[in-house]
């Protein structure tokens, strides 16, 4: 290995650390003693410990680390399939007919770029009335409609990807459009459908803001859940519990990311391949 080499990997070593440190030390801070946390900066801990999973995992009536869980894995994935369910035919009139190419894509995009504090109040007021307060089927509902945006730009992407041949070729045969789509085109899609629904579940899953708002005991998600460990055990901030819950928190997005790395890198690659 040459020179240049070398230092083309001590610069990526060097900027990864720097960029997971956080991670890292969240890690680290989770297998370490209180005792530890308190006299050892460093990331390396004198004694390793797994009290404070156990500490997570400890089931009681208001920190139930598998109902948070539960909750968040319900409404992630209605917010991560519905989405693409509803995108999907849409996508394919906008980018095989045009239809709403001028208007409606622009505007539901634009939606997505709006903060999504305005729209707190309504949507609490309507949730009220409907009765979806509290709800995974309420949480998750507006999770797809957050995750709508993101899912249509993506399809509309993908399915313009495709030649235009294929679809004349069969509606030369006679094949009507729902067995088009459902035959030819989303077969062809399936890289950009996992992107959209890693991304989609993602983001439904680190969702913060209607999770507080919405839910209060029975839909309270992960994220909001997690912050309930914070003091467990009284006497102010337990850290090595707070960093045990996070990581237990974030480990399902992590871990659907590194599964699907491959089918994200062919739908990232599609257009850059073409011609």
């Amino acid at each position: 290995m040459n020179v240049p080499n070398i230092a083309r990997w001590v610069v990526f070593v060097v900027a990864a650390f720097a960029m997971n440190f956080p991670v890292i030390a969240t890690l680290v801070t989770a297998f370490k003693t209180p005792a530890d946390i308190a006299s050892n900066a460093s990331l390396i801990p004198t004694a390793v410990t797994f009290e404070n999973f156990k500490t997570v995992f400890t089931v009681s009536d208001r920190l139930n680390i598998w109902a948070y869980l539960w909750n968040s894995l319900s409404a992630s994935l209605i917010g991560a399939i519905l989405p693409i369910l509803l995108s999907l035919p849409l996508a394919y009139a906008i980018a095989r007919r045009d239809y709403g190419r001028a208007v409606l894509l622009p505007l539901v995009v634009n939606l997505r770029a709006m903060p999504l504090i305005i729209f707190a109040i309504p949507l609490y007021m309507m949730y009220q009335t409907l009765g979806l307060l509290d709800t995974r089927i309420g949480l998750g509902l507006i999770l797809a409609v957050v995750n709508l945006p993101l899912a249509l730009v993506l399809l509309v992407n993908a399915v313009a990807e495709i030649p235009r041949e294929i679809d004349e070729a069969a509606l030369m045969d006679g094949t009507r459009t729902k067995r088009i789509l459902s035959h030819l085109v989303l077969p062809l899609i399936r890289p950009a459908l996992a992107t959209t629904f890693v991304f989609g579940f993602m983001t439904a899953w680190n969702e913060f803001l209607f999770g507080l708002m919405l839910t209060t005991r029975a839909a309270v998600p992960v994220t909001v859940g997690a912050s309930f460990f914070f003091s467990a055990g009284g006497g102010g901030v337990q850290w090595g519990v707070a960093a045990a819950v996070i990581v237990v928190a974030s480990a399902p997005p992590v871990l659907l990311g590194l599964f699907m790395y491959r089918q994200i890198g062919r739908s990232m690659l599609a257009g850059a391949v073409k011609g």
